[in-house]
């Protein structure tokens, strides 16, 4: 990473509007690895000089990356961490080191396990002392910081509220370690890694900001589109007790490291016109007059030059001035929508999206858990399968650790039940008894038992084929890939393997699709999503050659989580009322995903008022650029592999 200081930083103009020195990498996995070496690089010298390295570290998914990385150069590199001394930000108030869910286990599991730190040189605040000692506690934990000098260097990560460590919102500049109360937000957010919301602790111990200001160098880590908006509010917002985050302001040597997606709310990255000079390519001027339109609440056809000029967008005026523009991207815009997703049939098709021909198409829709399909594209799914194309759905994973265990604990109930009453005689209870017993132990173990995920996922197959025939799709073209990265048994998943590759890739020989839908919503929490669009773009990638493939085309969707911007959106389906009620219905089907499900992620809403919220929203945007009003409408971006 770059180092530069802060006086340099400051004197750019690209980032003129940002307060904390930024650097954005092209994904999570780049940057992770340059911190990771910035860390290893910094070990080394204080070895050198017979000093310890003294680390501040965080928990959470950011860092999962940069621990991978120093894991690898310990193991391959000789990089050793017997000089350094680690002192972690925060912990879970009532979690014991044994709990798979305290910061503890999280920081054996995923680094200390791994390399050759010397125990008595970890420190963690202790979640489980009495809390009459608490104080005391924080105290010395303070003073053991200090005794080693400070630390050399802090890793962060950064939450929803804009918390680092756990300092949330109201914290103050100064303020060192002590206990605090959890954000309800936070608890949302954190509650994947409990059976419920109800489970997580509402109170932890943390490392102050105060503590945090003192570390001699800081670096934050932001991955995602999740991450995008506090990130906009920590780097170019006012300093405030509001966003913690914010006092990182303050320090002289601190940076912000975040990929693309986390990048996208920045001045820079979003309205660089407004920033510098830009290279005014198509895809900018889309955005821009689509930014232009929203900002001063005029319809495209409606902007007039002083609009352009008024906020440093002249240069795209060109000869025919703001009317030519404004045809220009009215045309542009109107020519996305279209009713006929699989192509219009005996229609001239050079301003659809789609291709008319071959007028009945073969079409994969690629699924990564069991209920993507209907939640982000139903309504293009429905239409699909009405104009009379082959529509199959390809479920990428077994969706089974989203299963609440009370839910699994009634199906298993009910199976038992079923039995006997079809049997005509009593079940065996050695089976169903062990069975109970590990869906009631499930919570706190690190693996969840494969008969315990058997059901789960069945609970998810029977969903998924009940949406499906709702749908009239013949169980025939309905394909459950199970593909193997996702069976853990854990919210951890293994990395894309040459396995799961090959059964898709086995899946789209055998179907030869003229269609393939894949999910391209990276802003799933738990990174599912980014995997099973890897492992599709790895078959398509070796099967691109092939001459069924010369006339596949690729469409990503969005919906669960995030949503395409309008400017990017290369085929809008417009959804009537009807269809959207289909569609609802549809993702009911999947009722173990209703009612406080396991994995809510930061959006308190169901998935079906999420998705309706989104494709009206889309809708709206449609009829406030001036184009035609709908209901609702669904987004899609082409993928080009040829």
């Amino acid at each position: 990473m770059k180092r530069i200081s802060r006086k340099e930083w400051s004197t750019l103009e690209s980032t003129k509007f940002e307060k904390i020195h930024s650097e954005v990498f092209t994904d999570a996995e780049e940057a992770s690895v340059i911190v990771a070496h910035e860390i290893a690089a910094l070990i080394r010298y204080k070895t050198e000089k017979n000093e310890k390295c003294v680390l501040g570290l965080a928990t959470g998914s950011s860092p999962i990356k940069v621990y991978k990385e120093l894991i690898r150069l310990h193991k391959e590199e000789g990089l050793s961490f017997r000089n350094v001394v680690s002192f972690n930000l925060d912990e879970y108030y009532g979690l014991a080191k044994e709990d798979v869910q305290s910061y503890i286990y999280f920081m054996h599991h995923h680094l200390f396990d791994h390399v050759d730190i010397l125990p008595e040189n970890i420190n963690i605040p202790d979640g489980k002392a009495p809390f009459e000692f608490m104080s005391e506690a924080c105290t010395q934990y303070e003073e053991k910081i200090e005794s080693y000098g400070g630390l050399d260097f802090q890793l962060l990560g950064i939450g929803r509220t804009g918390h680092i460590g756990f300092n949330e919102p109201g914290s103050k500049i100064n303020s060192t370690t002590r206990m605090i109360t959890l954000d309800h937000l936070t608890i949302q957010d954190n509650a994947f890694a409990f059976d419920s919301m109800a489970d997580v602790p509402t109170k932890a111990v943390t490392m102050g900001v105060g503590t945090i200001l003192k570390a001699k160098r800081v670096v934050i880590l932001a991955w995602g589109m999740k991450k995008a908006e506090i990130v906009k509010k920590t780097v170019e917002g006012e300093m405030s007790s509001n966003v913690p985050a914010t006092f990182l302001q303050e320090h002289s040597d601190v940076s912000f490291v975040m990929d693309e997606s986390a990048s996208q709310q920045l001045t820079r990255i979003q309205t660089p016109w407004l920033v510098g000079e830009c290279e005014w390519t198509d895809a900018l001027k889309r955005k821009a007059v689509v930014w232009l339109s929203q900002k001063v609440n005029k319809p495209i056809l409606k902007l007039t030059d002083r609009h352009y000029n008024d906020n440093s967008m002249s240069d795209i005026l060109g000869e025919g001035g703001s009317y030519a523009v404004n045809i220009k991207m009215f045309n542009h815009f109107q020519h996305t929508i279209t009713g006929w997703p699989g192509g219009k049939p005996n229609a001239d098709d050079s301003h659809r999206p789609e291709r008319a021909n071959p007028a009945k198409k073969r079409i994969i829709i690629f699924s990564p858990h069991p209920d993507d399909d209907v939640i982000s594209m139903g309504g293009t799914f429905l239409r699909l399968v009405d104009q009379g194309h082959e529509v199959h759905v390809a479920y990428q994973t077994s969706g089974n650790i989203a299963v609440a265990d009370h839910e699994t604990y009634r199906f298993a109930e009910f199976a038992k039940n079923l039995y006997e009453y079809a049997a005509g005689e009593k079940a065996d209870d050695k089976v169903f008894d062990k069975l109970f017993k590990q869906i009631k132990a499930g919570a706190n173990k690190e693996v969840l038992p494969v008969e315990v995920r058997k059901i789960k996922g069945l609970i998810r197959r029977g969903e998924a084929i009940s949406a499906c025939r709702y749908y009239g799709i013949p169980d025939s073209q309905v394909h459950y890939l199970d593909l193997p990265f996702y069976e853990t048994g854990k919210v951890e998943k293994n990395p894309l393997g040459t396995a799961d590759v090959q059964i898709i890739k086995d899946l789209i020989e055998e179907i030869k699709p003229h269609q393939i839908y894949a999910a391209g919503d990276l802003a799933d929490p738990h990174g599912t999503h980014e995997v099973c669009l890897k492992g599709i773009f790895a078959a398509v990638d070796q099967l691109k050659t092939e001459k069924f493939m010369k006339d596949c085309w690729m469409w990503l969707y969005r919906g669960a989580w995030h949503e395409f911007p309008i400017d990017e959106i290369e085929m809008a389906v417009p959804i009537s009322p009807e269809e959207l009620l289909k569609k609802r219905v549809a993702i009911w089907r999947h009722q173990s995903q209703k009612d406080g499900v396991v994995f809510q992620g930061e959006d308190d809403r169901e998935f079906w008022q999420r998705s309706e919220d989104r494709n009206r929203q889309t809708a709206y945007e449609y009829d406030e650029l001036g184009l035609a009003e709908y209901e609702a409408v669904e987004g899609f971006v082409r993928h080009h592999f040829m």
